[in-house]
């Protein structure tokens, strides 16, 4: 494949959603070019092409973008994807690397409530295990996975910061500390 000038680099040209731009385009203009329009007629996606407008198609806008679509959908599916990497003209690639690398962008729906047990030292030497255990036990759920019914998605964090309440976990961004496994599932047993 011949080398092409511009920002984009080896990995981007062997991508299959790769097509140079011509001599001069900038990402802007090639966005205009391809018209490329949304996966679905939701109007939420019009909140997606504003972000995407203000930082004017650019490649540093991809996390930003991201963030909006999830706001807007609640998580990140593949059409999502594909629609950010060629509106933004980017590579499938890069797009799902990102999406992937961070932990805070979900690539499948989420439960209605979330709770997030901290593993980090102090945590799991206190019994962050046992938290885990009984919500498995409970909820049929690990660490990662939303429940069937979409009530409940189970998160673990490296640490909370609040190690004085070990252990310790959140339940819908409240901080919830010196928890036995009974008592958090009680706690999400009042949220239904």
């Amino acid at each position: 494949m011949p080398a092409t000038s511009g920002p984009r680099g080896y990995m981007d040209q062997m991508s299959p959603t790769y097509t140079p731009a011509p001599q001069g385009t900038t990402r802007r203009q090639l966005a205009r070019e391809r018209a490329i329009s949304p996966p679905s007629s939701d109007k939420r996606w019009k909140l997606v092409d504003v972000a995407m407008r203000r930082r004017g198609h650019a490649a540093d806008a991809l996390i930003e973008t991201l963030h909006t679509v999830q706001n807007c959908f609640g998580y990140l599916d593949e059409p999502s994807l594909e629609y950010v990497a060629n509106s933004l003209g980017l590579p499938l690639s890069k797009v799902y690397g990102v999406a992937t690398f961070y932990h805070l962008f979900m690539l499948k729906p989420q439960g209605k409530h979330t709770c997030v047990v901290c593993t980090g030292t102090a945590c799991y030497i206190k019994g962050a295990f046992d938290l885990l255990e009984g919500m498995r036990a409970k909820y049929d759920v690990t660490t990662g996975e939303t429940t069937d019914d979409r009530f409940l998605s189970l998160l673990s964090a490296r640490c909370l910061g609040t190690c004085g309440l070990a252990p310790a976990a959140v339940l819908d961004g409240e901080i919830m500390g010196k928890l036995t496994a009974a008592e958090l599932t009680d706690e999400i047993a009042r949220l239904s």
